[in-house]
């Protein structure tokens, strides 16, 4: 079953009641204008273990710690935003699998000819499903994009990652008006912000996959920063960009580059990246799933009992 994303934009008061979070509304509480009944309908129980995201939109939420408590010992995540509505934190669960020390040793133990072949893997799906985006938005296939997808060599030290990217930024927007001379930049313009946001949730995403399969999301393949506490996250997602860029182009071509602020339209259609369409191992797959599928293979890798990461086919 795919666990949902609950997003809360508005104050609100979160607790814990018989394995029950309970969600109350103060503002429809304290209206004295509002009758009983509605005021009643104000508190709402969600099941615990149906949960997989939760998103705080707003300062004035309140979040008790035993919810807390209780949505990481379901490996759920929980995303803060700041004041542009932008995620800005993430909570995940410290202990997600019985046999974690086993599975960090296995992670700490892969041998950096292992990691660069996973990063190549992973590099060569990535631009392969850029390149299939490009084709369904455009309408043009990308020759030039499945064969650098086939030059990428082991840990990719020819940066082809980084000329794929280049050109893919440059062609996907190109058609719509406004977005000719589009550059990809997370302080950038529109739809600059949509794409961040989008791919905020995509990590949260599959960090938590990470976790529930037993590794660290911090030590990654290729990423190394040392102020980053999510490398392995960031590699991992890198086949599934895609999939949010694609969902945000349909964005922009329906309400155009001029109605591209964050609201709760716009956010309400990007959380819905944890249930979008995607093929994996010949079958139909919501990305949450997927990415569980995904992260439970890179451990085989790490093990030695699979030489190739699952990833998604666009």
């Amino acid at each position: 079953m795919i666990k949902k994303t609950l997003y809360f934009g508005n104050p609100a008061y979160l607790s814990l009641r018989m394995g029950q979070m309970v969600i109350k509304l103060p503002e429809v509480e304290t209206d004295s204008n509002l009758p009983d009944q509605i005021k009643k309908q104000a508190e709402i129980t969600k099941p615990i273990e149906d949960i997989g995201v939760v998103v705080l939109d707003n300062r004035r939420i309140t979040i008790t710690q035993g919810l807390l408590e209780s949505l990481l010992e379901n490996n759920c995540a929980v995303i803060t935003c700041d004041s542009h509505s932008l995620p800005v934190g993430l909570m995940l669960p410290l202990y997600g699998n019985s046999t974690q020390n086993e599975r960090f040793r296995d992670q700490l133990d892969a041998s950096q000819p292992l990691k660069k072949q996973l990063w190549q893997q992973t590099i060569k799906m990535k631009i392969s499903n850029q390149a299939a985006v490009l084709a369904t938005c455009t309408g043009k296939n990308s020759p030039t994009m499945l064969r650098w997808a086939d030059d990428v060599r082991s840990g990719d030290h020819d940066n082809v990652e980084g000329h794929a990217a280049a050109y893919y930024w440059k062609n996907l927007f190109a058609g719509i008006d406004g977005l000719e001379d589009f550059t990809r930049s997370r302080e950038g313009e529109a739809p600059n912000n949509l794409l961040n946001y989008g791919y905020a949730i995509l990590r949260a995403i599959v960090a938590r996959a990470l976790v529930s399969s037993g590794m660290l999301p911090t030590l990654g393949i290729h990423h190394h920063n040392r102020y980053n506490a999510y490398c392995l996250a960031d590699d991992i997602m890198e086949p599934y960009r895609p999939y949010v860029d694609e969902l945000v182009y349909s964005i922009v071509k329906d309400k155009g580059i001029n109605n591209l602020d964050l609201s709760k339209e716009v956010k309400a259609q990007l959380l819905s990246i944890p249930t979008l369409d995607v093929v994996i191992g010949g079958k139909r797959s919501p990305l949450m799933v997927a990415v569980t599928q995904t992260t439970a293979s890179l451990y085989k890798c790490f093990t030695g009992e699979l030489r190739r990461i699952a990833y998604p086919v666009r």
